[in-house]
């Protein structure tokens, strides 16, 4: 069985944490460069990052950084006066580090994400949705464009939506591995993600929806009681017109699902929709709860 996951965030990464132990070298994850950027002078792959720490076991507790770290180089640039709002990690600034010098070389990022993976002893397939740079821009209520990380991390993700666009995509191509994975997959899966912040940049390529389409699909929500574990995703989601809850995060997806898996809390069977909806603990910050999860999705494979 093969599984090509669809991720973003903190809730697409312990997804793929549980797929990967059922799956190993046999789940492909997908992941969101949209948040790229750069910070301190260093390429940031934010979603990239935290789905191959987590796949590799070293997440820190909440789901992103790396367990235990420590922040002396913050430190000592904030003698410089220098705003270190956007903390990273000593460990994971050698990660930004490595990513920069390669690219510099001339790598592109998918090498470099097959590489930092498999100096983490990562089992899986780690995809960016492409190798060309695509920047997730918000619009707020002032009708100001932010880049993500000034809308997500300095302003604490608290103005209201009105608009995304992505930056770049029209141009852009799937990342090599990418429309392989999908045409290989017997399952598509997409993660308890955001869909306008997280999954939508990867939807926007060229092509990927086209190769979505036929195969067996199953979205994890990342809504419980219809709101969001963590995150904006239910208030981005309302701001774009998006119906609330479960019927939202179905409309987000717009005829790409065979099946949802929802929160019991959000197993609503007056939706008017032909998508299956399932129920499950979608809690799954422990890497039991995420497995169970992940045994769910894919029993779905006939």
């Amino acid at each position: 069985m093969r599984v090509a996951a669809l991720s973003g965030g903190v809730g697409g990464a312990r997804m793929a944490r549980g797929l990967q132990r059922l799956l190993g070298h046999h789940l492909d994850v997908i992941v969101n460069v949209g948040d790229d950027d750069n910070v301190y002078g260093l390429g940031l792959s934010p979603d990239l990052d935290t789905v191959t720490y987590g796949l590799a076991g070293i997440q820190g507790p909440q789901g992103w950084g790396i367990a235990d770290d420590r922040f002396g180089v913050m430190d000592a640039l904030e003698r410089f006066g220098v705003d270190t709002t956007f903390r990273v990690g000593d460990r994971d600034l050698a990660t930004l580090l490595h990513r920069t010098n390669r690219l510099a070389a001339g790598a592109a990022l998918s090498t470099v994400a097959a590489e930092i993976a498999e100096a983490l002893d990562v089992d899986a397939n780690i995809l960016p949705a492409s190798d060309d740079p695509i920047r997730t821009r918000i619009r707020i209520a002032d009708g100001a464009w932010l880049d993500f990380q000034d809308y997500f991390v300095h302003r604490g993700h608290s103005d209201d939506v009105i608009d995304i666009r992505y930056d770049g995509v029209e141009s852009a191509a799937p990342a090599p591995g990418v429309m392989e994975a999908i045409a290989r997959a017997d399952l598509v899966v997409i993660g308890p993600s955001n869909p306008p912040l997280s999954i939508w940049p990867i939807l926007a390529i060229d092509g990927v929806v086209d190769a979505i389409s036929p195969k067996l699909t199953v979205c994890v929500s990342p809504l419980i009681g219809g709101e969001a574990l963590r995150g904006p995703a239910d208030r981005v989601m309302a701001s774009l017109g998006l119906p609330p809850g479960t019927a939202g995060v179905i409309t987000a997806y717009d005829g790409l699902l065979d099946a949802i898996v929802v929160d019991p809390s959000d197993a609503d069977p007056g939706i008017p929709t032909d998508v299956e909806i399932l129920t499950a603990n979608t809690r799954i910050a422990d890497i039991g709860a995420s497995t169970r999860l992940a045994q769910l999705l894919v029993s779905r494979i006939p």
